[in-house]
């Protein structure tokens, strides 16, 4: 498959906006906040559009008995749910690991979770998008027996398929680390960087001969941010735990709300770590190289020329925001040097108008 087109040359602003592109205000479609339960009082987990929505009320018809779903009212407002007897995390994530392969299989929006673009991979959903991530493990959440699985107080809500999550509107999250070598002047100020950027395989489900992060992917049920930047590195750079233990920083988060070509909400944090080679040792081991066959190379890029591609609509849009991060963090975008810094820094943070969902 063919990578991007390269565009006439943007500003940051123009960058960001390509990824942060969504704001209910804006939007034209009418969009159904799905909760978790019916209680008034239940958290919103994700907005869906018109088509999921026709689809859910087919599913709830279908099965008059005992339906999975229910619809009512909230507010004035038409609110999707669990039924009241998916009362657990265990039981909610069947009903959407059973839903979410039957619309596979039965052909529902193969451009988002047909065959090509099955991942299976559980993404964790949460009750409260910003809080604590203590989500089990697939093995484990499947393990537990049919009808010995109770209702606890963790943050974690269900488990669901990693394709599907942009059907339902739901928070998704994942990790972007920028492996870069720095040279500094006699104070220790840099005057020089360079950073490792991979193109993405051009038979990648998504964003096939994309430029990306250093090391990028999401994180899946039962994994930490730290560990899951330990996984994907091996796995996508050949770079050994020990290297990413002993080196990598965590630095903080990115968020945006992202609408895809398609129409598709895609919500996302992503965490975002450093890893600096460091001067005056053997920088083989922090060489990245590709591995699983999701990076067809690595290049080493003065940021200059990684700015200029990103300019030029190269990136994969989220590892754009990355950038745009890193660059503030190190100094290289200021007050002084960007007319739109702070539109800038204020948006790389976003809270996907949650409160109003």
């Amino acid at each position: 498959m063919a990578g991007p087109t390269p565009t006439a040359p943007q500003s940051f602003v123009q960058i960001l906006q390509t990824c942060d592109n969504f704001r209910l205000a804006l939007t034209a479609e009418h969009l159904v906040a799905w909760r978790l339960s019916s209680d008034p009082g239940a958290p919103a987990i994700g907005l869906l559009r018109p088509p999921v929505v026709e689809q859910l009320l087919r599913e709830i018809k279908s099965n008059q008995s005992s339906p999975a779903w229910e619809c009512s009212t909230h507010e004035g407002k038409q609110v999707f749910s669990f039924a009241s007897h998916v009362n657990t995390s265990a039981a909610r994530s069947r009903v959407m690991k059973e839903l979410c392969q039957r619309w596979r299989d039965e052909g529902l929006w193969p451009d988002v979770v047909g065959p090509k673009k099955w991942r299976g991979e559980m993404y964790p959903i949460y009750r409260h998008p910003f809080g604590p991530h203590d989500a089990p493990s697939e093995a484990e959440e499947f393990g537990t027996p049919v009808g010995t699985d109770r209702e606890d107080s963790r943050n974690y809500a269900f488990m669901m398929e990693r394709a599907a999550c942009a059907l339902f509107g739901v928070v998704t999250y994942g990790v972007h680390m920028t492996v870069y070598e720095e040279d500094q002047d006699d104070l220790g100020l840099p005057t020089a960087c360079r950073i490792w950027v991979p193109t993405r395989s051009r038979s990648k489900q998504t964003w096939p001969g994309w430029l990306d992060n250093s090391v990028a992917g999401g994180i899946p049920s039962g994994l930490s941010a730290f560990e899951s930047l330990v996984k994907e590195s091996m796995e996508e750079a050949s770079i050994e735990e020990a290297i990413i233990r002993k080196h990598a920083r965590t630095i903080g988060s990115v968020s945006y709300f992202f609408k895809s070509p398609l129409g598709w909400l895609q919500p996302e944090v992503e965490y975002v770590y450093d890893l600096r080679v460091p001067s005056g040792v053997d920088p083989a081991p922090f060489r990245p190289k590709p591995l699983d066959g999701e990076v067809e190379a690595f290049e080493l890029l003065p940021l200059e020329e990684v700015i200029a591609r990103m300019r030029a609509g190269l990136f994969k849009p989220n590892t754009a925001l990355a950038i745009l991060d890193f660059m503030i963090r190190h100094g290289y975008m200021t007050v002084e040097n960007e007319p739109d810094y702070q539109e800038i820094v204020t948006r790389l943070h976003g809270r996907f108008e949650y409160d109003r969902w």
